[in-house]
């Protein structure tokens, strides 16, 4: 009975992204042909230098509970990762290892929010940022974007958006679910509205770092020097290594930030997974050219979805920079009728190809733009190519 539950959890929506593919998987034991385009899990397997060390790591008798921040090797391997491709110096205290990149981003809000605190999202964001924020009693402030200007914010709404009340800015690049990356300028142009309001914590989700297509170099909030003591650099190993069900994500962070994250997953989870942390100290280790072969097939796919895309009447799309989505607009098919259903949001239209086409994807009402819907392409050729044209076929 719900009224048996507190209300915290009664407030929160569950993950869209899970919540289709749940219904994927239901459609499918049910006989049904789905094809998968809604989860962000890329369709190839861990490269076999990390799946060996996790072998040798078990062969080594690695069993026994792990300190809760990390192995200080994993930590020395994460600081060798910042300074090598971020350009960023991190100490030991600075970094808390978590079981994937999502309990690092409920440590950060859980230790830093108090009730009614602001938090402002661009949008589109992340499905789990807004209810993240609000378990921890914060308010997720929603600034929207639009395709025109690429998904992104502007530094005059971030200045509009900014309240006594704010506390935290929280953004991810690449985004997830646009592929819009910020240019160093642009994140320098936002830094200097932020500088004006030394309050705001800035949390920097970077966990589709090196899925970039080489059009907008990584640029880190944290490189700049009047940022470094106030952002959170959220990374993990999910998305480039192919490590979904791995669970290791990190944070570097201003030292009073780690230790209180610190604190908090000591009485959660403590530490993460053994196994896993031996063979994230390899892929960490490693130079990210080993995972490059990955990238340039999702380039492959980018260009192809596009394409296709492109050629359906009412998609408008914009060309993804990074990670492995792209968000259409689809605001051409509301208020139409498409045999027999009744079209009059993004959510309608995400369900009408789950029902109609026998494809799931995303609506985009959970990233905060209900404008559009998420396309994973992280999904092989034949398909991509097949749920296109059943898509093109059911419209």
């Amino acid at each position: 009975m719900s009224n048996q539950l507190s209300d915290r959890i009664n407030s929160v929506t569950p993950s869209a992204t899970l919540e289709m593919a749940a219904k994927a998987r239901q459609l499918r034991a049910e006989g049904k042909d789905i094809i998968g385009l809604s989860l962000g899990e890329p369709d190839f397997n861990t490269p076999d230098y990390i799946k060996n060390a996790a072998i040798q790591a078990v062969n080594d008798d690695y069993n026994a509970y792990t300190p809760v921040d990390g192995y200080v090797e994993l930590k020395n391997a994460i600081i060798t990762k910042f300074k090598r491709d971020n350009g960023l110096q991190y100490a030991a205290p600075q970094i808390v290892v978590s079981t994937g990149a999502k309990q690092s981003l409920y440590n950060v809000a859980q230790v830093v929010l108090n009730k009614g605190d602001e938090v402002i999202l661009p949008c589109p964001y992340w499905v789990s940022y807004s209810d993240i924020v609000k378990l921890a009693d914060g308010v997720p402030i929603e600034v929207p974007s639009s395709i025109e200007s690429d998904f992104k914010m502007t530094p005059q709404q971030l200045e509009a958006a900014i309240t006594p009340k704010t506390k935290m800015l929280w953004y991810s690049s690449p985004c997830n679910p646009s592929g819009s990356i910020y240019s160093k300028e642009e994140l320098r142009a936002l830094a200097d509205v932020l500088k004006k309001h030394p309050q705001i914590i800035i949390v920097s989700d970077e966990i589709y770092e090196h899925i970039n297509y080489g059009v907008t170099a990584h640029a880190s909030m944290a490189e700049f020097p009047d940022m470094y003591d106030r952002t959170v650099t959220v990374n993990g190993v999910a998305k480039a290594f192919a490590m979904t069900g791995w669970r290791i994500g990190y944070i570097g962070a201003p030292a009073y930030i780690a230790r209180a994250c610190n604190k908090l997953q000591g009485q959660v989870t403590s530490g993460a997974n053994c196994i896993a942390q031996r063979a994230v100290i390899t892929a960490l280790t490693e130079s990210p050219t080993r995972i490059q072969y990955m990238v340039d097939e999702f380039k492959v796919r980018r260009k192809l979805i596009l394409e296709l895309l492109n050629n359906i009447d009412g998609f408008t799309c914009n060309e993804p920079e990074g990670a492995f989505y792209v968000f259409p607009d689809v605001t051409a098919y509301f208020g139409k009728t498409l045999n027999g259903t009744k079209i009059d949001n993004a959510s309608d239209f995400a369900m009408y190809l789950l029902e109609n086409a026998n494809v799931a994807t995303v609506t985009g009402d959970a990233f905060g733009n209900g404008n559009c819907i998420r396309i994973s392409y992280a999904a092989s050729e034949k398909e991509i190519r097949e749920a296109v044209a059943r898509i093109k076929a059911a419209l």
